[in-house]
């Protein structure tokens, strides 16, 4: 499989699932500001929103979305244990959690607030609703480990998300929980490894542009 990615952007949360997974899978850098890839070609003929992650199946087909993508991956690898069964109540309450994040947290907040062409009122506006969510993580990960009863999908995808939280002036020490949480996501190996690949590729790419 191939992941169409950008660096420390939502398909990180991919990058670290196939590291959890030690399964092999190809990587291919997409600049997503100018909607290329790294020969040149056009990402839209990938994705026609220019959007990441988009990943190639070894059948070929293309699929986006992290909350499609995510629980895919763990189901081709269920070994490694970063979903739980289709069907179960735990199926359920881990794609609950891939919702919020997608939803309230990725899309809700955070991308208003690091969007450099968003009105000042959009970013205000989602500023205002960052408090009850952090809240609500930060009751649930007082009291759990992880997300659901071991990690997960869902947690390779909320770390993914609260590591641009020191790009926005968002201090995830006022939620206790949730900085600890983070602090012991990010120190797991592969998760590590992710982070500290992707940040080399993102200075890359500052430094280029």
């Amino acid at each position: 499989m191939d992941l169409y990615f950008s660096p420390l952007a939502c398909s990180m949360a991919t990058r670290i699932a196939f590291y959890e997974a030690g399964a092999p899978a190809g990587f291919i850098q997409v600049d997503t500001k100018k909607k290329k890839l790294r020969d040149g070609s056009d990402f839209h003929a990938i994705n026609a929103l220019g959007q990441v992650p988009v990943l190639r199946t070894d059948e070929g087909w293309l699929l986006t979305e992290n909350t499609a993508i995510l629980p895919y991956v763990a189901d081709r690898f269920p070994a490694a244990g970063l979903a739980p069964s289709p069907g179960t109540r735990e199926r359920a309450q881990l794609q609950q959690w891939l919702g919020f994040i997608s939803t309230e947290l990725h899309k809700g907040v955070f991308v208003p607030v690091l969007d450099p062409t968003a009105p000042p009122e959009a970013a205000e506006y989602a500023r205002q609703k960052l408090d009850r969510r952090f809240d609500l993580l930060q009751t649930h990960l007082a009291a759990h480990e992880y997300l659901l009863d071991r990690f997960s999908v869902a947690d390779a995808y909320l770390t993914t998300v609260l590591n641009w939280a020191k790009y926005c002036g968002v201090e995830l020490a006022e939620w206790p929980a949730v900085d600890a949480y983070f602090q012991r996501i990010a120190a797991r190996p592969h998760v590590a490894r992710a982070l500290s690949e992707e940040m080399a590729l993102f200075r890359e790419e500052q430094a280029r542009q």
